[in-house]
């Protein structure tokens, strides 16, 4: 029968109603629970004890053979069956979220996976995945119970202050507002979550049954009633369509349109996952570091730990000596703010991983025939939008959507499923806005590693035109551009598809409140500043300084901090003595106010010192409280032998430890 899955081994089955089982293993050396975490949902998979190894079973099925009469024959050809047997080529996200889509439609799925275990969980280059406020949309109109587990487990970031900031200084270029057209639309909030728990909470959803692992397909023949596919192993299906799900190297793209290679970005992507919380985790979710040529990116991504992407402008196939990677970013990255030093210096090196950056320019010709792509197999995009899986699972929607539609047209007309034009629909109705969202990431790209804050940054012989603090007429004209540009852009790209979601009432949930400061945090930098919670601590600088330990600022604003050479016990507040030479006896006060810090010199002979990451340096004026920030370089006289930066940090127990480590950018 043209719709009849069949498998055909060397020794085929000799029974047409027969249904064989062929226990295939999740994966060779891994159990499909890739997490320890315990993960609730109601329906069927609470239904399902957990174990710790799962098997999928692909299920065979031939047809039984039906004796009808007449009036049977002909309501079936009034209302033809809606089990179209779907082929999917790929177990990734958009290959799951797919078949999850077709089979609540109804349809019979069957998916191929090389591998379910590693690759497309948190295994070689794969880390936390963002899903945005669109996807998470469309996951909801898919299937409700799914979306709920998915936001459950994942880590908000969207109703926090998300954007771009200078690399060097650590100042707030832009700032995203993720959170009000999510809100405004009545759409989940960004989330980050682990690859392995989605593809976990994905899989088990679409059932056992469904998934056949270790099933790469190599080839496929469609002759206009039917597809079948060639595994590498040399099985073959067959089905009524062929979904390439397969990723960026597709062999089902490469089958239909001939072999193009992908299209490098001109950078190498370093990234890894540190136990680290920042000092403003409840404030900040992820923030962009700019700079020339080359960029980092850091993301929360919950239990305590932080994700980073280091991108670096270089030819492709680079290769780092052994344990060379952190040293490598380290270089790199010199001089930067410290946000991004901490974390580089807080993650171990044997978890950091690198990789080249590739993507593909989006086709007119999605697919022929039977056949057609959905996610990374034709429109892999740069991560910098974090919208790459999140478009795969807009096409999902999109592509069940359209079979559906076909199916009951069918039923209407009395003719057969129009699979043909179900997949061209879905096509021209998914090419205009992934293009331009992979337009998008490609232009956050060029943004985000051209960045110059002052003129003279990547001029070579006119370098020393930085030291004049000449702000880049790029970095003006562009802020002025983004902050028309990124509300209008945000909004499209969050919820541009909300009104395609059929079947989806628009509506928040108070899980995603947002604090009652955040427009305040928006709009004032230094109010964001404040709200940090966190240690405040000067950690001393190089070999000179005699106080070898922090010095812990208390957060009292009726205790200061009293800096001398001698110990006073008759002076109010908490002494902190370093006996050097330009150290007067009284030197200088720490006070704090409202949630900041302030540094008055009381009149010491050498003065009191300050500099910013952004190199400015000035001497605070007697009897007349500085503002100082994380990050400043505090000098108690002149001679730089008293130095300390000014730090804020989550955990301010493991300061020592930390210190002495290295762990922490002190120098």
């Amino acid at each position: 029968m043209a719709s009849t899955l069949f498998f055909n081994l060397i020794h085929p089955s000799s029974s047409v109603s027969s249904k064989t089982h062929f226990s295939i293993p999740i994966s060779k050396d891994l159990p499909l629970d890739f997490s320890p975490c315990n993960h609730s949902r109601s329906g069927k998979i609470n239904s399902r004890k957990r174990k710790c190894t799962q098997q999928v079973r692909a299920t065979v099925v031939e047809s039984p053979v039906i004796q009808e009469d007449s009036s049977d024959a002909d309501a079936s050809r009034a209302a033809p069956s809606k089990k179209l047997r779907v082929l999917v080529a790929g177990g990734g996200i958009g290959g799951l979220v797919f078949a999850l889509a077709a089979k609540k439609k109804g349809f019979e799925v069957v998916v191929f996976e090389k591998d379910l275990s590693a690759i497309r969980g948190e295994g070689q280059y794969r880390g936390p995945i963002q899903i945005q406020s669109n996807a998470l949309a469309a996951l909801e109109a898919i299937d409700m119970e799914v979306a709920e587990e998915v936001m459950r487990t994942g880590c908000i970031t969207g109703q926090r202050i998300n954007g771009l900031v200078d690399g060097v200084s650590g100042t707030w270029y832009i700032k995203f507002d993720t959170f009000t057209p999510a809100a405004e639309r009545g759409l989940p909030v960004t989330r980050v979550i682990s690859r392995m728990s989605l593809q976990q909470i994905l899989a088990q959803a679409v059932g056992e049954d469904v998934i056949l692992n270790d099933s790469n397909v190599v080839d496929f023949e469609d002759d206009g009633t039917k597809v079948i596919v060639t595994l590498e192993n040399g099985q073959r299906f067959e089905g009524d369509l062929l979904i390439g799900a397969d990723g960026i190297w597709s062999k089902v793209r490469t089958r239909l349109f001939g072999p193009k290679d992908a299209t490098y970005s001109g950078y190498t992507c370093y990234t890894g996952i540190a136990d680290f919380v920042p000092a403003d985790i409840e404030t900040v979710g992820y923030r962009v570091f700019l700079g020339h040529k080359q960029y980092f990116v850091s993301s929360d991504v919950g239990a305590g730990k932080m994700q980073w992407y280091a991108f670096h402008k270089e030819p492709p196939g680079g290769v780092d000596g052994p344990n060379g990677k952190k040293e490598r970013l380290l270089k790199i990255f010199e001089g930067w703010c410290d946000n991004v030093i901490d974390l580089i210096l807080a993650t171990d090196e044997e978890v950091i991983l690198r990789r080249d950056i590739y993507d593909r320019t989006p086709a007119f010709m999605w697919g022929k025939g039977r056949v057609t792509l959905l996610g990374d197999s034709i429109h892999a995009m740069q991560p910098n939008m974090g919208q790459g899986g999140c478009m795969a699972i807009e096409d999902s929607f999109q592509l069940s959507l359209e079979l559906e539609k076909a199916w009951k047209n069918s039923v209407g007309s009395g003719t057969q499923t129009d699979v043909i034009d179900a997949l061209r629909s879905y096509e021209n109705a998914r090419r205009l806005r992934v293009a331009a969202i992979h337009g998008l990431a490609r232009m956050a790209a060029i943004m985000a590693s051209t960045y110059k804050a002052y003129l003279g940054v990547g001029l070579g012989p006119l370098s020393f035109l930085t030291k004049f603090r000449i702000p880049h007429p790029g970095r003006v004209g562009g802020r002025f551009f983004i902050d028309i540009a990124m509300p209008l852009m945000l909004n499209w790209v969050l919820g541009g598809n909300s009104s395609k979601l059929e079947g989806r009432p628009p509506s928040c949930r108070l899980s995603d409140k947002a604090n009652d400061q955040l427009r305040r945090w928006f709009e004032d930098d230094d109010a964001l500043e404040r709200a940090m919670n966190g240690e405040w601590l000067l950690l001393p600088l190089g070999n000179k300084t005699s106080q070898p330990q922090p010095i812990c600022l208390s957060r009292d604003e009726s205790t200061s901090c009293i800096i001398g050479s001698e110990l006073n016990d008759d002076l109010p507040g908490i002494p902190v003595t370093i006996p050097l030479p330009q150290v007067s006896k009284v030197h200088a006060q720490i006070s704090y106010k409202d949630g900041a810090f302030f540094m008055t010199d009381l009149q010491s002979e050498h003065g009191t010192w300050i500099s910013n990451n952004a190199g400015h340096r000035y001497r605070a004026t007697p009897n007349f409280p500085a503002r100082i920030h994380p990050s400043d370089t505090i000098e108690f006289g002149s001679d730089k032998s008293a130095m300390y930066r000014v730090k804020v940090m989550r955990s301010p127990t493991k300061i020592p430890e930390a210190e002495r480590s290295g762990l922490l950018q002190a120098t």
